[in-house]
């Protein structure tokens, strides 16, 4: 049986091979078009969190957080939410509650879940981890070139000369698409790393990049408007593209703002650590290299002004006129296997399946004919908006599928407080992670291997999940929703994802000509897919940007206002690693962890010499938000004054020290920049005590009669 990892955005094809009802190992499946035969250490061993003995397979309920969970039937678990939620809105009002949509379900899971809120609950209060990650990305895009995602399946990397990899670190967070990369790096291609972190790419067996801007964190538009200074000052610019295919309007005021000799290398050098020199090359060298392609990740977007860096990799692509064909393009590599389509569906508060907006009367006419019901034109609440709005008491109930907002959110303290002032909290999980110590409600959610759907890959393609064994809770994630649904009185009556599909189509112009059948036969399509392109579109904006013609947009530096000091000298930034992923839910509970069974903090030698620190001794990392202790890793891996850690363990809740600082645009959080300290400490701080503490009390099961 052929199905699709559930792990990062590259989206790999595996054949699960199976004894009877067992599932024996996963098998990289040679025709994937995403990963052609290839895998990495996630996707070919970690799957055995399937049958781990902390799964959860039977509904809970309790009446306070403070009550141990008894477990019941599904029909009492969802009547007893249901008359919880319609209670919330009774009192509070039918904007009162809300849901968060899951990057790790299916695109057929995600769309019911927001069609719960909107038909049912009647508000459009629904978020997804995209607000937490990569957001900017929608908006920036969006606003550029007129539509949310990437502009290249990977098979364009082969043909590209010189790449540009700008806050990620794909060996460890796209380890296949990263081999392709560096296929192609030995090949020829050259390579502009732009990181305050000497990832693998930098440096490693074969492969050396020709720059490494090592810029300090919370610089990245300058960096970015100091290179297009170049390209601008020094002519490099494509001129015939931009002529052709960008408004020409934009276009001079763009010219006009970047040519500020205030944008220039030697002005910026000062304040973004990287010299001048150094950036002049890497200009000079992405324009004039051959096709140019820019592939970047979450070191872009979760800043105070990841939208702004976004708009700024477009402005450059289309500088150098390398969009619309292959070996170029704005690639963003996606972390979560269903991001991608998590967007696509209509998870935002203020968008409609296919990034169309709410207040648009014709589009919200689509989906009224269709559900039977009408819908709110006003947006509702973002994640951040949603906790605020429960501290202040007008926001009462959520529905939570398989996401952990209290360890993967920032400013952990806000998140559990906000959480703690709800009446209802449901958690749709396989495990009772963070966010359920303060749930009211567990419905016990489906592994991967137990559903058919599709997921959305990085490069917008469409894959699909098949079934290999059943659901061990007796429910795929989408019959929870449904029933959910219909305890609210809803009346749904799908009988297979398929159906929600051909509802897809039909309501969502990128996915219309998107079908089970479709997929069967082509193996997997990337949106669009419609009349005009049946079997979908590899390459994006190839005759024409989406929005007509390509637009310059300005994009100031503004400096976050998250500052080091006496106090917290040092900048702390967060990132992923090979064995592990995300939160850690799933990689967590397989042999993964013999390879990262901690989260440590990297630190130079010099800022380590300076404190006392040694080499795998415990340390505390202190922020104005929280503290939290971890152990030592000195690495020259990080430049002085940066440090660095990994956020899959919740024994070290490292968002307990981000701020609330977020992206100007989207709400996306600042976890790239937060300012620290770090000193020598004997073990855990008090405040992990106590929440080890909380969480155990929290995770009591009444004993069965």
């Amino acid at each position: 049986m052929v199905t699709t990892c559930a792990y990062c955005g590259v989206g790999c094809s595996f054949k699960a091979e199976m004894n009877g009802d067992t599932l024996v190992r996963m098998v990289p499946a040679k025709g994937g078009k995403a990963n052609r035969g290839h895998s990495c250490v996630k996707g070919r061993f970690a799957w055995g969190y399937a049958n781990h003995r902390d799964r959860v397979l039977s509904p809970m309920i309790r009446d306070s957080v403070e009550d141990p969970w008894r477990e019941v039937s599904w029909e009492e678990a969802l009547g007893f939410a249901a008359k919880r939620l319609r209670a919330i809105q009774a009192d509070h009002g039918r904007r009162s509650i809300g849901v968060i949509t899951s990057s790790r379900c299916t695109n057929e899971e995600t769309y019911l879940v927001q069609k719960l809120t909107r038909a049912v609950f009647l508000n459009n209060n629904t978020d997804t981890c995209a607000r937490v990650c990569h957001s900017p990305t929608g908006y920036g895009l969006g606003q550029t070139f007129g539509t949310s995602a990437g502009t290249q399946d990977f098979d364009s990397v082969e043909q590209t000369d010189v790449v540009i990899v700008m806050g990620a670190n794909p060996t460890d967070a796209h380890p296949v698409f990263a081999s392709r990369l560096k296929k192609r790096l030995r090949a020829g291609a050259k390579l502009i790393v732009i990181d305050p972190r000497r990832i693998d790419l930098v440096k490693s067996s074969h492969i050396e990049a020709a720059h490494h801007l090592a810029l300090r964190p919370g610089t990245n538009v300058a960096v970015i408007t100091a290179l297009a200074h170049v390209i601008v000052t020094e002519g490099l610019a494509d001129e015939t593209f931009i002529k052709a295919q960008c408004d020409t309007e934009s276009f001079a005021d763009y010219v006009s703002f970047v040519s500020d000799d205030r944008h220039s290398p030697e002005a910026t050098e000062a304040f973004t650590g990287v010299p001048a020199a150094a950036l002049r090359a890497a200009a000079r060298t992405f324009a004039t290299g051959g096709n140019g392609a820019v592939y970047y990740g979450l070191g872009v977007t979760e800043h105070s002004q990841g939208s702004t860096t976004v708009m700024g990799i477009a402005n450059l692509a289309m500088l150098t006129g390398n969009i619309g064909r292959p070996g170029v393009g704005v690639n963003p590599l996606r972390g979560q296997n269903n991001v991608q389509g998590s967007c696509d569906m209509g998870s935002f508060p203020h968008e409609l399946p296919g990034y169309r907006h709410v207040k648009n009367a014709e589009v919200r006419g689509i989906f009224e004919r269709r559900w039977g019901v009408e819908i709110d034109p006003e947006p509702g609440l973002r994640i951040p908006n949603m906790l605020d709005a429960a501290v202040d008491g007008s926001f009462r109930g959520l529905y939570v599928q398989g996401e952990d907002i209290l360890q993967s959110d920032p400013d952990t303290k806000h998140v559990a407080a906000g959480l703690a002032a709800m009446e209802c909290v449901i958690v749709h999980d396989l495990f009772l992670n963070e966010t359920a110590n303060y749930a009211h409600v567990f419905l016990p959610g489906s592994t991967f291997l137990e559903k058919d759907g599709t997921f959305t890959n990085a490069e917008r393609r469409i894959n699909r999940v098949r079934e290999v064994m059943k659901p061990r809770n007796g429910m795929a994630d989408w019959e929870v929703t449904q029933a959910l649904a219909n305890a609210m009185g809803a009346g749904w009556s799908y009988t297979h994802p398929a159906e929600i599909m051909d509802e897809i189509a039909e309501t969502t112009p990128s996915f219309a000509g998107v079908s089970y059948d479709a997929l069967e036969r082509l193996g997997s399509v990337q949106w669009p897919c419609n009349e005009a392109r049946p079997e979908g579109t590899p390459l994006m904006h190839v005759d024409g940007f989406v929005r007509g013609k390509g637009r310059f947009i300005v994009t100031e530096y503004v400096a976050t206002d998250e500052k080091t000091g006496p106090r917290f000298p040092l900048l702390l930034t967060t990132g992923r690693i090979l064995s592990q992923y995300n939160v850690g839910a799933q990689t967590r509970r397989t042999e993964n962890n013999v390879w990262h069974a901690e989260d440590v903090l990297e630190i130079h030698p010099h800022d380590a010499e300076q404190r006392g620190i040694s080499h795998g001794g415990w340390v505390k990392l202190a922020s104005r938000s929280g503290e939290t202790a971890l152990r030592a890793e000195i690495t020259e891996r990080v430049s002085p004054g940066v440090v660095y850690t990994t956020f899959h363990h919740p024994d070290t809740q490292a968002n307990v020290v981000t701020t609330d600082y977020s992206d100007w645009a989207t709400n996306c959080p600042e976890y790239k920049v937060t300012a620290v300290q770090v000193m020598p400490t004997n073990g855990p701080t008090d405040w992990q005590e106590k929440y080890a503490a909380q969480a155990a009390k929290a995770r009591r099961i009444e004993a069965a009669e």
